[in-house]
């Protein structure tokens, strides 16, 4: 039985042009990048960023994997999931950007007027801290970093308190079927 031995990153000199993937294992990445999802139209550049970080590992001087067919299968995959990310920032961007291109409907001045009072309610209910971040940062309009420095807290707090006091506050307003 014959077996074909991996070539390995570290048979790659400096000067060398050689390709660092051979055809069966460019057939291999070509193979996970389209079971990943990846469209026909982008498995070259795939392939391609395959080749690019296993030429970056060779020129970094890091340990050489010890199956290079496995290593790039293995970085085609962590590829294919990097491309449905982008694709899915992608699409919640278009949906972003047309329902900015969507005119919207101005509440009446009665509307907001019971708005008004509905957060000003809310706000009553809050605990002091979580109200304090709040009304810095949505009526003082400080950013986060101002607010920790003002109130003399770490920045994760900050949100942390943001985070809470908004969902509470969402809560709020949803209970009282204002919005």
């Amino acid at each position: 039985m014959l077996r074909r031995k991996a070539r390995r990153v570290g048979e790659f000199r400096e000067g060398d042009h050689g390709d660092p993937l051979d055809p069966v294992q460019e057939r291999r990445v070509r193979a996970v990048l389209a079971l990943g999802g990846v469209p026909q139209a982008d498995l070259l550049d795939g392939v391609q960023q395959v080749r690019l970080r296993l030429l970056e590992r060779t020129a970094s001087g890091r340990e050489a994997p010890r199956d290079v067919s496995a290593w790039a299968a293995v970085v085609a995959s962590n590829l294919a999931m990097d491309w449905h990310r982008a694709k899915r920032r992608q699409e919640r961007l278009g949906e972003r950007l047309a329902s900015l291109r969507q005119p919207v409907a101005h509440p009446s001045g009665e509307e907001t007027s019971l708005l008004s009072l509905a957060v000003a309610r809310g706000l009553d209910d809050l605990p002091d801290p979580q109200r304090q971040v709040l009304v810095l940062r949505f009526y003082a309009d400080l950013p986060v970093r101002g607010i920790a420095e003002e109130l003399g807290i770490p920045e994760g707090t900050v949100k942390s308190r943001l985070h809470t006091a908004v969902r509470a506050l969402r809560a709020r307003l949803h209970e009282d079927e204002v919005v």
